[in-house]
């Protein structure tokens, strides 16, 4: 958030943002006595990135001003409404720390109100059953540039619109033939105040209210009961709803809640080179592209999970992104640099080699192993230190070996001397070849008196690298990710409406081997592999005997922070 101050002797103020200067300027005028906010998500899927700015910041605005926080779903469409995505969301919710007040709420569980306030509109006159198609309602609808024109209905008494609608709800009419709409102004320069409809008849199975109804409410019906039934002070929503306001307080208002909610607008977070339309992703997991709605690729909550994210990195972003009433797009790499940020100081930093290539200190004793102290992280003391097994043969990584190194190349040639990390100094003497001419195996002597932490300052080396002692080294598989998208193509979504596909978004390493610290880890927990990135146990797929990790991210990064 932006600072100011008056003065050098003044600390900074934190500048407030608009939805807060809204909320002050109402507890001021007493419009509320106490603020309540709520996320209220469809469940029809799983939340993303986006979702997760709307949840921390009506989380936020409850705790700034000691208010309640509701989560809550908006269940009145149930073709695609699942209790799996139910059960997701409030594992996201709760994952990003979030707490909301009393039990998970249902729209669902208002529906019997919802009845009775359609009921009393009918009854002041300003609801009625139409019996237009839904091609005849669009056309009666008009344009943006030709107002519309009345249902041949819409003049039905009070008396018929009450008996037609209880019908509606008794069973007596097939699916979509009635429903039932609001009486507002069909020459409304906003169409979404063009007698929008409230009701329509609808035989579907409910994940909550399994067959009780026959007759579900419009969201835009719907969503300002909720709020008013909840004692909700400020809806905050997206952009999109803006043109819906006006439906939202005509409903609150003739409905007559006391107290009713007052809808603010915020624009979206749109990140670039990234998949968030639920449709996009049902598509890439039903097809097979990814291997489900948290594939560590997506930038689902539960994918950033899995990823190895941390709910501490993701409100460090949301703060950084800011909150506008302009829509614009984020950099995906200054979420790396949060995540980056908050693991460096927090984690272990383990050797793991992820391409091997076998090193043999030939003046070694055969058959010894000693376990070297190696600090857990060289920029945090507090973490402290660990125990890593050393011996004649090791693994280092392929490419810290050059037979023909360029310029300014410090790491391993023959005749070179570079420092093995927490260990000793080794000077490569020769190679071992397969029939292809690759080399398979470096051979190296070693100077004892050169034992890391013994004080040793004869002589200096350029190059440091890391290593596993073969004997005890756990093999593991790691997944290096890379974006989904196509950055290449220039847009996420081709023309025919399928997403371009980055064939290099992931990498599976099979045969890594890592330093044996790894025993009592569980999946989600994460470190930070040394010149590696960071990584972390994959919660799906790792075994004990068998880890699997994700990279997290690379330990280095194009993204530059505005000072």
């Amino acid at each position: 958030m932006e600072k100011a101050t008056d003065n050098l002797n003044e600390k900074p103020a934190v500048t407030k943002n608009f939805i807060e200067l809204a909320i002050d300027k109402d507890l001021a005028e007493g419009k509320y006595t106490e603020i309540c906010t709520r996320f209220p998500p469809e469940p029809n899927g799983y939340l993303h990135i986006g979702h997760a700015k709307s949840i921390l910041l009506n989380y936020g605005l409850a705790k700034k001003y000691n208010g309640k926080f509701h989560l809550r779903f908006d269940d009145t469409n149930p073709t695609k409404e699942k209790t799996e995505f139910v059960q997701s969301i409030i594992a996201d919710v709760e994952w990003l720390g979030a707490a909301y007040d009393g039990e998970v709420r249902f729209a669902s569980n208002y529906f019997d109100q919802m009845y009775e306030a359609a009921v009393k509109l009918i009854k002041k006159g300003k609801a009625y059953v139409c019996d237009l198609t839904a091609d005849q309602i669009r056309e009666y609808r008009g344009t943006l540039k030709e107002p519309g024109k009345n249902s041949p209905y819409r003049d039905r008494s009070v008396e018929e619109n009450l008996q037609l609608f209880e019908e509606m709800k008794e069973g007596k009419y097939p699916d979509g033939s009635r429903v039932l709409r609001a009486k507002i102004d069909m020459s409304s320069p906003n169409i979404n105040m063009r007698d929008p409809i409230l009701y329509r008849v609808a035989r579907m199975t409910h994940h909550n209210t399994g067959d009780k109804w026959c007759i579900y409410p419009m969201y835009d019906f719907a969503h300002p009961i909720e709020d008013a039934i909840e004692g909700i002070s400020h809806s905050i929503c997206t952009l999109e709803f803006e043109d819906h306001r006006p439906l939202y307080d005509w409903v609150v208002r003739e409905l007559e809640y006391p107290m009713p909610p007052r809808q603010i607008e915020f624009a979206k977070l749109y990140l670039t080179n990234v998949v968030t339309g639920k449709r996009y992703i049902k598509k890439l997991v039903d097809q097979g592209i990814v291997d489900g709605w948290d594939d560590p690729r997506l930038v689902t909550i539960a994918a950033l999970r899995r990823r190895g994210y941390t709910p501490e990195s993701i409100k460090m972003f949301m703060e950084m992104v800011g909150v506008s009433k302009s829509n614009s797009s984020v950099d995906y790499a200054m979420l790396d640099y949060c995540i980056r940020e908050d693991l460096k100081m927090k984690r272990s930093r383990m050797m793991a080699v992820l391409h091997p290539l076998k090193l043999v200190i030939d003046n070694y004793p055969e058959g010894q192993i000693e376990y070297l102290d190696v600090p857990n992280n060289q920029e945090n003391e507090a973490l402290g230190t660990r125990k890593v097994p050393f011996g004649r043969e090791l693994y280092i990584e392929q490419d810290d070996f050059m037979e023909v190194p360029p310029k300014k190349y410090f790491r391993l040639y023959p005749g070179n001397e570079v420092r093995l990390m927490s260990a000793y100094f080794v000077t490569c003497t020769d190679v071992v070849k397969d029939e292809a001419g690759n080399v398979v195996e470096v051979h190296c002597t070693y100077d004892p008196e050169t034992k890391s932490g013994s004080g040793f300052t004869g002589r200096k080396v350029k190059g440091t690298i890391h290593w596993v002692a073969k004997e005890t080294a756990v093999k593991a598989e790691v997944r290096l990710y890379e974006n989904l998208v196509d950055e290449s193509k220039g847009s996420v979504y081709n023309e025919d409406g399928s997403v371009n596909i980055n064939p290099n978004s992931l990498t599976v390493l099979k045969d890594c081997c890592l330093e044996p610290n790894f025993e009592g880890a569980v999946g989600g927990d994460s470190y930070q592999f040394v010149r590696n990135g960071f990584f972390c146990i994959d919660s799906k797929d790792s075994k004990p005997d068998a880890l699997v990790f994700n990279r997290i991210v690379s330990l280095k990064s194009s993204f530059k922070l505005n000072k």
